[in-house]
């Protein structure tokens, strides 16, 4: 078993090699979050085509569907009913509008959920509190050698001696 920089576990390792083990992971984190920023983007895009596209069918049903189907559902329903010609027209019109305004709904329901789509604000706030728990964050402290002053006066006068 061994490190993610290859040294073994339990093997002192320099400085060095834990800043380039710190900064390799960094820089994973940093791809992995740049990859999450864009698979979310991606939903909250697929999200708001789907509601492009409700807006779009209902559009063309109003458009297109229009004449042909009031002829016939006009010409159905005096046939059936022996009604006026001209409420006939109105009754046919008015199930086509009925039909565009579903549509139209479904595709407002798609547009909130891609608006509500909070993928990359989610990935910027986790950013930021990464940056800010090692901006806080200390080298762990060090054991620090014993001053001159505290040390034996035999080791002094050696290094006295041997400087001289």
């Amino acid at each position: 078993m061994s490190a993610p920089d290859g040294s073994p576990v339990g093997a002192e390792r320099s400085i060095g090699q834990l800043f380039a083990s710190a900064t390799t992971e960094m820089s994973a984190l940093v791809h992995d979050e740049i990859a999450l920023a864009k698979a979310q983007l991606k939903q909250d895009v697929k999200r708001g085509a789907t509601s492009g596209g409700a807006f779009t069918v209902a559009a063309a049903v109003l458009v297109f569907s229009l004449p042909m189907l009031n002829f016939a559902l006009a010409y159905g329903i005096r046939t059936w009913s022996e009604w006026n010609l001209a409420i006939c027209f109105l009754l046919s019109f008015a199930a086509n509008v009925l039909v565009a305004v579903v549509l139209a709904l479904i595709g407002v329901v798609f547009a909130k959920k891609a608006k509500k789509g909070k993928g990359p604000q989610k990935v910027a706030a986790s950013v930021k509190e990464t940056a800010g728990v090692l901006q806080k964050a200390k080298p762990h402290p060090r054991p620090q050698p014993p001053a001159i002053e505290d040390r034996a006066p035999e080791a002094i006068e050696a290094v006295a001696r041997s400087s001289s």
